[in-house]
C-alpha cells in the first residue's frame, strides 16, 4: 500500500476492512476506499479529539469511531458528562459534542469533523473512561445511521486498558536441586509448634480474668441463689468475698437490644479534581522542605486609597484588598527575583532552578469542585484595574468550570486569601508545586498600636489600626531562609505605601 501508513488491507465476508492504529491527539492520517479501489489521502488535526477510524469486520457501512480524548497533559480517565449531539444530529468543527469531566475541570469537547452522530457508545455519567476508549460513531452525511443500532463497545475495537503502574519485576526464585540417585533423601525437620502449660490444662489467665477470692459459705450461698461469683466485688480483706457481698449483690439491668444502627456516616467517591489536588498536594509536602514566614502589616493607607479609586470609577471597576495584594507581590519579585523562581528536575539527577523573568501569579478560587488557581499573567505589566477584571473573570469561569488547561497550568508564584473569613486570623498555604513560594492572607483586624502623636499632657496613647497577618511559604531548595525574609519586607513595603504601585 502506498503512503507508509500503518493500515493493513483485510477482506471479511467478502467485504473490505480497514484498519488503522489509535490516532494521538496531534495530526494522523485517515484512509477510506473509493469507488474506483483508490484510496487517496488526506490529513487532519483535530483540535482536541482522538479518533479510531476503521472499517469493522462486520457488515457495517463506513464509519468513524470516536474516543476519548485527553484535554489535560495528566489526564489518564474521563468522566462523561452531558451529551450536546444526539444521534443523527449533523457535526460541524467546532461543534461541542459532549461535555467530559478531567482530573481538572468540567471541559467541552469540541469536534473538528463533519459527519452525523450514528451511535453513542458511553452515557451520561460513565465515569473513568480510558484515554482512548471507544465513546460514540460517526458517519458521513446520506449513510444509514440505523444500521448502527446494534453496534457495541466491542465493535469498536474495545476498551482500552487504563494506565498502571509499572511493578517491579521480582526474580525467580532458583528451583530447587532434585535429589541425586547416590543420596539419601533427607528427613524433614520437626515442625516446631507452640504448646500450652500443661499444668492446669488450660491457658494462664490474667489476675483481673480470674474468679475472686470467696470463703465457704459465701461460695454456697452463691451456688444456691444462683448468684455470679465473678460478677461480685468483695469487700473482704484483700478483696475476698463475703457472705454479706453475696446477699447485697443485685444483677446489673440487661442492656436493651438494640437494631441495627443507621449508618452515620457517607462514602462520596472522590472527583477527577479532587484526586489531582490530593496527589500534588502530597507531592508538594513529601518533596518541597517548606518554610514559613509571617508578617503583620497595616492596611489603612491601601484600604483609603482603595475607597478613594472606587469612589471614582463611576460604576467601571471595584479594586479588593487582593488587586492591591497581586500587583505589591509582582513589585516585590523585582526586587527579590528568588521567589519568583521554580525547581526542575526534567532529568533525574540533573536537577535547576529556573529563573522566571514575568510575574505570572497564580490566584486559589474555590469551586464546588475544588480548589483552583487560574492564573493572571504578566501581572507587573498590568494596572489596578486590569487586574481586578481578569481575577474576576477567571475566578467566574473557574466556579463554572470553564477554564482553559492554559489558564490554570503554570504560574511562577501563588497567592491564596481568606481574607473573606474574619474567622481567619492567618493561616499557611502548602506550596503549589513547582513554585517556589505562595502567600496566605488572613482577614482585616482591628489593632491597637501606639499613637503617632502624643497626648496634650505628654502621655502615650494608642490608637486603632487596620492590619493583616500575611505568611508565605517558601521552598527551602530555592529560597534561603534570608531571601524569603527579605522577600517580605519588600511586600510590606509596598502594602503599607501603596502609592509606590502608581510609580
Amino acid at each position: 500500500m502506498s503512503g507508509g501508513a500503518a493500515a493493513v488491507r483485510a477482506r471479511s465476508s467478502g467485504m473490505a476492512a480497514l484498519r488503522s492504529s489509535p490516532c494521538l491527539r496531534s495530526s494522523y492520517t485517515a484512509w477510506r476506499p473509493r469507488a474506483a479501489d483508490a484510496i487517496p489521502r488526506r490529513t487532519i488535526t483535530p483540535a482536541l479529539a482522538a479518533l479510531a477510524r476503521y472499517y469493522a469486520s462486520k457488515s457495517f457501512p463506513p464509519h468513524t469511531v470516536i474516543s476519548m480524548p485527553a484535554l489535560s497533559p495528566t489526564m489518564q480517565a474521563g468522566n462523561i458528562g452531558a451529551w450536546q449531539k444526539k444521534v443523527g444530529d449533523s457535526l460541524n468543527p467546532g461543534d461541542v459534542l459532549v461535555e467530559i469531566e478531567t482530573d481538572k475541570a468540567q471541559m467541552d469537547f469540541e469536534f473538528q469533523e463533519e459527519g452525523v452522530l450514528a451511535k453513542i457508545l458511553r452515557e451520561s455519567g460513565e465515569k473513568d473512561v480510558a484515554i482512548g476508549s471507544p465513546i460514540a460513531v460517526m458517519v458521513e452525511e446520506g449513510e444509514d445511521v440505523s444500521a448502527f443500532s446494534e453496534f457495541t463497545i466491542a465493535d469498536a475495537g474495545g476498551d482500552k486498558p487504563p494506565p498502571s503502574e509499572k511493578k517491579e519485576e521480582k526474580p525467580e526464585a532458583p528451583a530447587e536441586e532434585a535429589p541425586s540417585k547416590d543420596t539419601a533423601p533427607s528427613e524433614p525437620a520437626p515442625a516446631i509448634s507452640a504448646q500450652e502449660s500443661a499444668s492446669e490444662g488450660k491457658p494462664l489467665e490474667p489476675s483481673l480474668d480470674r474468679e475472686p477470692f470467696v470463703s465457704y459459705a459465701a461460695k454456697k450461698l452463691a451456688l444456691e441463689k444462683g448468684v455470679p461469683i465473678s460478677q461480685i466485688k468483695g469487700s473482704g480483706p484483700g478483696g475476698i468475698v463475703t457472705l454479706k457481698d453475696v446477699e447485697n449483690f443485685k444483677p446489673s439491668a440487661p442492656a436493651a437490644a438494640a437494631g441495627p444502627a443507621a449508618a452515620s456516616y457517607e462514602d462520596v467517591p472522590a472527583s477527577g479534581m479532587r484526586k489531582t489536588i490530593a496527589a500534588r498536594l502530597t507531592q508538594s509536602m513529601r518533596e518541597s522542605p517548606h518554610y514559613f514566614v509571617s508578617s503583620s502589616m497595616s492596611v489603612r493607607k491601601l484600604l483609603a486609597l482603595r475607597a478613594a479609586l472606587n469612589a471614582a470609577s463611576n460604576g467601571e471597576y471595584k479594586l479588593s484588598v487582593n488587586d492591591f495584594l497581586v500587583k505589591a507581590m509582582a513589585r516585590a519579585t523585582t526586587k527579590v527575583p528568588a521567589a519568583n523562581a521554580s525547581w526542575r528536575e526534567d532529568t533525574p539527577g540533573q536537577p535547576y532552578v529556573r529563573m522566571h523573568s514575568a510575574c505570572d501569579v497564580s490566584v486559589a478560587v474555590a469551586t464546588p469542585a475544588g480548589l483552583m488557581t487560574p492564573i493572571v499573567k504578566n501581572v507587573g505589566g498590568l494596572g489596578l484595574q486590569g487586574i481586578s477584571a481578569a481575577v474576576k473573570d477567571l475566578g467566574a469561569r473557574a466556579r463554572a468550570g470553564k477554564l482553559k488547561p492554559e489558564e490554570y497550568q503554570g504560574g511562577t508564584i501563588t497567592i491564596s486569601n481568606m481574607g473573606m473569613n474574619d474567622a481567619v486570623e492567618r493561616f499557611t498555604a502548602v506550596i503549589n508545586p513547582p513554585h517556589a513560594s505562595i502567600l496566605a492572607v488572613g482577614t482585616v483586624k482591628k489593632v491597637a498600636v501606639p499613637a503617632e502623636a502624643e497626648a496634650e499632657d505628654g502621655e502615650a496613647r494608642v490608637e486603632w489600626d487596620d492590619q493583616i497577618v500575611i505568611t508565605a511559604s517558601f521552598d527551602h531548595r530555592v529560597v534561603d531562609g534570608a531571601v524569603g525574609g527579605e522577600f517580605m519586607r519588600e511586600v510590606k513595603m509596598v502594602v503599607e505605601n501603596p502609592l509606590e504601585l502608581l510609580l
